[in-house]
């Protein structure tokens, strides 16, 4: 099986961030990610790993629960002493040890399946994981970058895309709503933390990333379409998929990322979306079909599975804040999906 910093596309997407946010605003400094082993905290400790290695001096802590799962996703950097991973739940406060320049804030349960078995953890991560934090942060004099979600705008009222200053309709009658509303809640605590202890901290908002990085739990729907197709399976959709999100290729939103951290405004909120990601349902599942050469076939979820869906039927980003940041997402909708596929083709076969 081979590594994916072995898989040319995935160098490519590397690249590509590193040419677009230069990391020079980071030499010298020591990162704290936290999710370091999801969908985008991998990205991210690859690019600033190879920042590092090129010359930045960039000292790295991944912070995760699971170690198995660290050295599964970054046994490369073993005994390299830029990098150091913190087994930890940030429901707890962070241990003495840990000190941080800039933290990247990412522990969070973020798929259906996990949001419908674990509804009180998915709300103490999201909110706990968040304070504690902050509050290092603070003492420690630190940057932080907190990943929201498109969820905090809840439903679109008119179907236009929602602007940074825009609430659409929420509903809090399940226990779904928990992912929704401490992420909310989360966001309330930056700016709570950033008044009171003058804290520096910015907000990036992400519509639905995806990306070769994803888990093989991931049971979001996207995640969902991309893992049958890389199997050479029928793509799954498990309802009309009239559904209208805005995506982005991991690639893309790390570059919003680093781009919010290098050049955005103390407690701002940025959205973070591509236009030529703003799809249905139905049309990721047919992309990701077309891809890999294979169909798409239609099935009914099970009552589990639907406890954990979005609600939301449309929500999309309008990210005119972030692109006036000189921010650019690079990937096609097209190119992010065959990319994707054909990296996970790479890393996942014998």
């Amino acid at each position: 099986m081979k590594n994916r910093l072995d898989c040319g596309l995935y160098r490519e997407d590397l690249e590509r961030v590193l040419r677009d946010v230069p990391a020079d605003f980071l030499r010298g400094r020591r990162v704290l990610v936290t999710g370091a082993t999801g969908l985008l905290g991998t990205f991210l400790v690859d690019v600033l790993m190879e920042a590092s290695r090129r010359g930045g001096d960039i000292q790295v802590a991944a912070v995760g629960r699971n170690a198995e799962r660290a050295t599964a996703r970054f046994g490369r950097y073993a005994g390299d002493p830029r990098f150091e991973f913190v087994r930890h739940d940030v429901r707890d406060p962070l241990p003495d040890g840990v000190r941080f320049d800039i933290a990247v804030g990412g522990a969070s349960l973020t798929h259906p399946l996990a949001y419908s078995r674990h509804p009180v953890e998915t709300v103490a991560t999201n909110v706990s994981g968040t304070f504690h934090l902050l509050d290092r942060a603070a003492t420690e004099g630190a940057r932080v970058l907190f990943l929201s979600s498109v969820e905090i705008y809840g439903e679109s009222r008119d179907g236009k895309p929602f602007r940074e200053g825009d609430t659409g309709a929420l509903d809090l009658s399940t226990a779904r709503a928990g992912y929704t509303e401490s992420k909310r809640v989360s966001e309330a605590l930056c700016q709570a933390v950033a008044a009171e202890r003058g804290l520096d901290v910015r907000i990036v908002r992400l519509c639905r990333v995806f990306g070769p990085t994803m888990l093989p739990d991931d049971s979001k729907a996207s995640s969902q379409f991309l893992s049958k197709a890389t199997a050479g399976e029928d793509v799954v959709l498990k309802s009309a998929g009239n559904q209208l999100f805005s995506y982005l290729h991991v690639s893309d939103a790390v570059s919003a990322v680093l781009s919010v951290l290098a050049n955005g405004s103390p407690g701002a909120a940025y959205n973070a979306a591509s236009p030529d990601c703003d799809v249905r349902l139905r049309d990721f599942a047919a992309a990701a079909a077309d891809a890999a050469g294979v169909r798409v076939v239609f099935d009914h979820p099970d009552e589990r599975e639907r406890r954990g869906y979005s609600v939301a039927s449309t929500a999309l980003l309008d990210a005119s804040k972030l692109r006036a940041l000189g921010w650019t997402p690079r990937l096609s909708f097209a190119d992010a999906v065959r990319r994707t596929i054909a990296v996970l083709r790479e890393t996942e076969s014998p």
